[in-house]
């Protein structure tokens, strides 16, 4: 298997429904950290996240018998999205399970792009339950949202794309949930830069990524919980394989330093971004000494929050 010659086949394979975004820097962060940093703004893709381009890739890849009945997956967020989306952009359904308390911004999403919605409750086996009752109703193909080859793939141009735009760096930083991000960046980074290093940021609270490269097998998530929704899952095993050979650190931050981050990309950058977006900044600011001196990538996973979400997470940040 030919991990990076997949992620170039999926550049191309996406490049007509992705937006190549841009490459931002901040004279005031990189003064405060005493680093040069440059942040990929996935905030600015379609559907407002990164998960955007493994959905289209998993989608585009399907042949047309595949495809015919539609594609399914279980999601709080910015799959759903995204999924919604890529089915729209290729003519056929969408089946989306969600639990029922999604932020109402992701469930709009879903519904502007067309997806049909199955609320469920809020815990990972009534989402599977109800999946497999919707995939055996409509015969639909579930894409996973992140625990699945050709998302994986789909993701990892981003940072290919960050490298093509403003590398070489000394490092490339992505948050890490599932892991569908992080294992398509390393992919790609140490493909291009095999002497940069890679590492992610994770909340404290729900550190089961730091756990488990640590321990070199998946120890996984219990009871997480952060204001970073996105990084709540357990990772998957397609990843961990990918991240454990690949990469280099996991950092954690807590929940304080997260909302200090979102306030900082904001003030300092103009970067609206969620709280996950905010958590490879928030560990930098924990571990300044680390990242001194360096040219680092940053990749901004997505911006799918409401001015009054934001406002009511940084409001003592903001005093």
């Amino acid at each position: 298997m030919n991990y990076f010659q997949d992620i170039l086949n999926a550049q191309k394979r996406i490049e007509p429904f992705v937006t190549e975004t841009p490459v931002v820097t901040s004279n005031a962060l990189n003064s405060m950290f005493g680093a040069e940093i440059f942040f990929k703004l996935e905030n600015k893709q379609e559907a407002g996240a990164f998960k955007f381009r493994g959905a289209t890739n998993a989608v585009q890849n399907l042949s047309e018998e595949e495809a015919a009945k539609g594609v399914a997956t279980h999601s709080s967020g910015n799959h759903a999205a995204a999924l919604a989306l890529a089915a729209k952009n290729r003519g056929i359904p969408a089946y989306i399970v969600m639990p029922e308390n999604t932020p109402q911004i992701k469930v709009e999403n879903v519904k502007r792009f067309g997806g049909q919605i199955t609320f469920c409750k809020p815990t990972l086996e009534a989402r599977e339950e109800e999946l497999k009752q919707v995939i055996e109703k409509t015969g639909a193909i579930f894409i996973p949202p992140y625990d699945y080859y050709d998302v994986i793939c789909g993701q990892g141009t981003a940072a290919l794309e960050l490298i093509e735009q403003a590398g070489p760096f000394d490092i490339v930083m992505a948050p890490v949930g599932g892991g569908g991000l992080l294992s398509g960046s390393a992919i790609a980074t140490r493909k291009l830069l095999p002497n940069a290093q890679i590492i992610a940021g994770e909340p404290a609270n729900a550190d089961d990524a730091c756990r488990s490269l640590k321990a070199g097998k998946i120890i996984p998530s219990n009871n997480p919980d952060t204001i970073a929704d996105g990084l709540k899952t357990s990772l998957g095993e397609n990843n961990f394989k990918i991240i454990h050979e690949f990469v280099d650190h996991i950092f954690t931050a807590k929940e304080e330093s997260i909302r200090a981050a979102m306030v900082l990309l904001r003030k300092q950058a103009g970067i609206f971004a969620e709280p996950s977006s905010a958590v490879p900044l928030a560990a930098m600011a924990e571990n300044k000494e680390y990242f001194r001196g360096k040219r680092i990538g940053v990749i901004i996973s997505g911006g799918n929050i409401s001015e009054e979400t934001f406002s009511m997470l940084t409001y003592y940040q903001n005093d």
